[in-house]
This record gives C-alpha cells, sequence and structure tokens, in this order.
C-alpha cells in the first residue's frame, strides 16, 4: 500500500502556525475521503482538516496541543488498493502552490526529529526551530530560554523576546580556552609583543527580558488564559515586535451621516429585512481615501514594499468570550453601499457564531476598529499583520461646535467623532498618515444627506 501525508493546511497569509485542538481520527482507524481527521486552531479562527484520500490513518506525527507549522506533515495515511511498490503520488499530496517533495519533507521532519531528540525531553515547534536557524541562535542558547508555553514549552513569544533582548545587548569577548598570550593587533609593527594576563571572561547568556514578579493574596482567582487569548497575545507582541507603531488623530463631524442614516434605516430595513449600521458607510470612506492614498494599502516583506493590487478591509468583531476575530471583506472597492451592508451583517453574524472559514479572515489589507462600541472615544490600536496600518472609530457624541456660514461664524451641536490610525512607521511616514487619516474623514463629512438608498 502507498503512504500519503496530510499536511498543515495554510489557514491565511500571516499565519505561519496552528496548535492542533484534538484529533478526530485514532491510528488504525479508516478515513474516507474529505472526512475530518482532525481539528485545528489559530489565533484567527477554528477549523477541520479534512483527508482528501481515503485509506487508514497509520500514524500520527503530532499530539493535541502540539503547536505545527503550516504546510509541515501531520500525518501519515496508508491508503488501501495501491501495490507497495507504487510511489505515493507527490503532485497530490497539497496544492500545487504549496507542494514540497515528499524526499525534502522528510528530510526536514527527520532534521527537526535529531534536533529534538538531541536537546533532550524538551519539545520544540518546527516555527520556533526555524527563528532559531534563522537568527542562529545555537541549541545551548535555545535550551535556556524560558518557556512560558505548556510544560514550559518555548514559544514564538519567548524567542522573539530573547532574539530582540540578544540584539540590543553589548557584545562580549569570550575568554580563550587556552592560556596563550594575546597579541594586539592594533599596535605597531616594531613594538613588541605584550602578554595579556590570565584573566578568564565570562560570557554573558542573552536571556529573555524578566517578567515582572506577581504576589497573590488570598482572595486572589487565578484563571489561565484560554487558547484562543493566548495566540491572540502571541501575534499582538508579535507586532509590536515588527513594526514601529505611531499614531495619528483627527476630529471628524459626522452629522451628515447620522442625519443621513436616521432617514435611511427605516426604508432600508423595510426593503431589505436586515439593519444598517455606521460599519459600511465608514468602510466606504476608507476605500475611497485608499484609492487617493494606495501607499497605505502594502505589506513590508524583508526591504521590499509589496503593493496590494485588491482592497481588502478586516472589520474587528467582538465574540461572546470576549476574543476579537477580523473578518474580512474581499475587494471592498468594487461594492456599492448595499453590498458592503449585506456583507458586513453577515460576517458579523456568522463570526459571533463561529462559522467563518478560513478564507474569510484571511487576505485583510487594511483594518477597521471599532472602539466607540464600547463608548470609548479614540484608542490606538495594534496593526493586524502584515498590514501596515489600522484605523479606529471612537463614539459618536454630540458637541457644540464652530460653523463658518455665510452670515459669519456660529456655535452650534454637531455629531462630532475621533479617528485614530495606528500604522508602521517603517514604510508610513506622519504625512502619509496623517493625510490618509484626515481625507477619510474629509469624506466622512461630506457625505451627501440626500443619497439615495
Amino acid at each position: 500500500m502507498s503512504e500519503f501525508q496530510l499536511v498543515m493546511p495554510k489557514m491565511g497569509e500571516s499565519i505561519a502556525e496552528a496548535t492542533i485542538i484534538r484529533w478526530t481520527k485514532n491510528e488504525g482507524d479508516a478515513i474516507a475521503v474529505d472526512e475530518t481527521v482532525l481539528e485545528i486552531a489559530t489565533d484567527k479562527v477554528d477549523s477541520e482538516v479534512p483527508s482528501p484520500k481515503a485509506g487508514i490513518l497509520k500514524k500520527k506525527l503530532f499530539n493535541d496541543g502540539d503547536v505545527v507549522a503550516v504546510n509541515a506533515p501531520i500525518a501519515i495515511i496508508e491508503m488501501e488498493g495501491s501495490a507497495a511498490s507504487t510511489p505515493a503520488p507527490k503532485a497530490e499530496a497539497v496544492p500545487a502552490s504549496i507542494a514540497t517533495p515528499v524526499q525534502q519533507i522528510t528530510k526536514q521532519v527527520e532534521t527537526a526529529t535529531a534536533t529534538v531528540a538531541s536537546s533532550g525531553s524538551r519539545f520544540y515547534s518546527p516555527l520556533v526551530l526555524n527563528i532559531a536557524k534563522t537568527e542562529n541562535i545555537s541549541m545551548a542558547e535555545l535550551e535556556n530560554i524560558p518557556g512560558t508555553g505548556s510544560e514550559g514549552r518555548v514559544t514564538k513569544r519567548d524567542i522573539l523576546d530573547f532574539v530582540a533582548n540578544r540584539s540590543s545587548a553589548p557584545a562580549v569577548v569570550a575568554a580563550p580556552v587556552e592560556s596563550a598570550p594575546v597579541v594586539t593587533a592594533a599596535a605597531p609593527v616594531a613594538a613588541p609583543v605584550v602578554e595579556a594576563p590570565k584573566v578568564e571572561t565570562p560570557v554573558a547568556k542573552p536571556s529573555a527580558p524578566a517578567k515582572p514578579a506577581v504576589s497573590l493574596s488570598g482572595g486572589d482567582e487565578v484563571i489561565e488564559m484560554d487558547r484562543m487569548r493566548k495566540l491572540i497575545a502571541d501575534h499582538m507582541v508579535m507586532s509590536k515586535h515588527v513594526s514601529p507603531h505611531v499614531t495619528s488623530f483627527v476630529e471628524a463631524d459626522v452629522t451628515n451621516m447620522v442625519m443621513w442614516r436616521n432617514k435611511a434605516k427605516g426604508i432600508y430595513e423595510k426593503r431589505e429585512g436586515e439593519k444598517i449600521t455606521f460599519t459600511p458607510m465608514f468602510i466606504e470612506c476608507v476605500v475611497k481615501a485608499i484609492k487617493d492614498y494606495p501607499m497605505i494599502n502594502v505589506s513590508v516583506d524583508g526591504t521590499n514594499i509589496i503593493k496590494r493590487k485588491n482592497i481588502n478591509v478586516g472589520m474587528a468583531a467582538a465574540l461572546p468570550s470576549g476574543n476579537l476575530i477580523v473578518p474580512v471583506i474581499k475587494n471592498a472597492d468594487m461594492m456599492n453601499l448595499v453590498g458592503l451592508t449585506k456583507m458586513v451583517n453577515d460576517l458579523a453574524t456568522r463570526s459571533r457564531a463561529n462559522k467563518l472559514s478560513p478564507d474569510e479572515i484571511s487576505g485583510g489589507t487594511f483594518t477597521i476598529t471599532n472602539v466607540g462600541g464600547f463608548g470609548n472615544v479614540m484608542g490606538t490600536p495594534i496593526i493586524n499583520q502584515p498590514q501596515v496600518a489600522i484605523m479606529a472609530t471612537g463614539t459618536i457624541k454630540k458637541k457644540p461646535a464652530v460653523l463658518e456660514t455665510e452670515m459669519g461664524d456660529v456655535i452650534a451641536i454637531r455629531h462630532m467623532m475621533f479617528l485614530s490610525l495606528s500604522y508602521d512607521h517603517r514604510v508610513v511616514d506622519g504625512s502619509l498618515g496623517g493625510s490618509f487619516l484626515r481625507r477619510i474623514a474629509d469624506y466622512m463629512e461630506a457625505w451627501d444627506v440626500n443619497r439615495e438608498i
């Protein structure tokens, strides 16, 4: 019988790993085509992994709770109806865009296994090992990194903290192994050789930033983070490590938007059977501004800037558990206001019911989060990698404001709202970030109160 390697599927552009929640099949169980083999989770969504081939689950390569890099083999399925000498098909193992030769995958797994085995019983995820290899972290250094994961496991956040601390630490010269004379390289040729005293210089070991000590009193309750909260925490820390954040603010007069919605919401609900919120209106203004400033719609890859063709707007949505998820409206610039409204309502409803597919929470190029929904006037959101900007909308409040009229300046009650934009200062300077945010506010303030829906 031939064997087929089931791999960890790619769950989104910015997602490099996923956690195995539980296996729905045991070794030796029969598996039908498209039958679920295991359940996985990322910081964005939970999902099931089906098998594209029928056969018998021969071997699980990982256990429940393990973190696995995308495209890495996770199980071996023995397929029926093939001769033992027939090699396992390579082209059909995974989609062509992510296919890897079986021999190369096997070699990678054997290398990772050997590395882990040489380090004792401590487990390292493929992602951690990959980061260690990229950053030239030796196994001895890896062993000394304090792990905050399950059973002391080193997480992505742990190793990134270690890398950041190591890069900022001063270089330390190690003492020579043998007590040999040391010659100062900068001395003139005619100068005599100077023998350095035998002094053992201690080698400083880089370590992760010290975590603050937490004391407990008798009435305190210790609540462990759920799986999704842990992943969100890792993602947020990673974003801060990757992007130097800057936040700009503007205050927008959204009176026209409020007046128009008050007039149109009853008509729209009666006609379409659903409500119209401010969110699709905000998205429409953001899309217009992105067209004016397309360098906001980019990602950074090393020293390259990737200018996105599509405008895919993510909208942060709160879940009943208190966690956040960011469904994405693909090609938002191709939709009218009615289309945006229906998409926003559908994604928000299915987000709360945990019914989103991996594709619906991936591929975003810009994100909006509504802190005003919690009564906050403004916020400083963290960039959703690999994007370079995220906008927060504050609560809409009535305020006295100065209006310029033909008869002179007057004070009137207006509906005002703060907008805040956090952006990656590596590629977005204050001029671009501030101008883009101001342009969004301009489109909001110029909303046509007589617009038909």
